[in-house]
């Protein structure tokens, strides 16, 4: 199914915040587990992470480190700051009320 762009958009935030609560990512291995969690229903892409990253960087919710990987490799690893724990927990009530409002104004009668 295709997402309207308004409601992927109004997502990437918590999700990307909310990935990174459980550790710290780098964006293409944020990318994969999104698409996996989703069974394909979300189709991410590097090009419409990483704006968001930078973003969220620059607001100080999350910070950015370049370190080895496991294959060796050096990345860019994402990491939640204390500012981004309290957004996330700020995000995922207002969605928890949006959504509930939503299911209550188009469930069927």
């Amino acid at each position: 199914m295709d997402f309207s762009s308004e409601l992927v958009r109004g997502s990437v935030v918590p999700v990307v915040l909310a990935l990174l609560r459980e550790k710290p990512m780098y964006g293409y291995e944020m990318v994969k587990l999104v698409n996996a969690r989703t069974n394909g229903l979300f189709e991410w892409r590097e090009g419409t992470l990483y704006p968001t990253l930078h973003r969220l960087e620059a607001e100080r919710l999350i910070k950015a480190k370049w370190q080895a990987g496991e294959s060796g490799k050096r990345r860019k690893y994402y990491m939640l700051t204390r500012r981004g724990q309290s957004e996330l927990a700020k995000r995922a009530e207002e969605w928890q009320q949006f959504a509930g409002a939503m299911n209550m104004l188009l469930a069927k009668g």
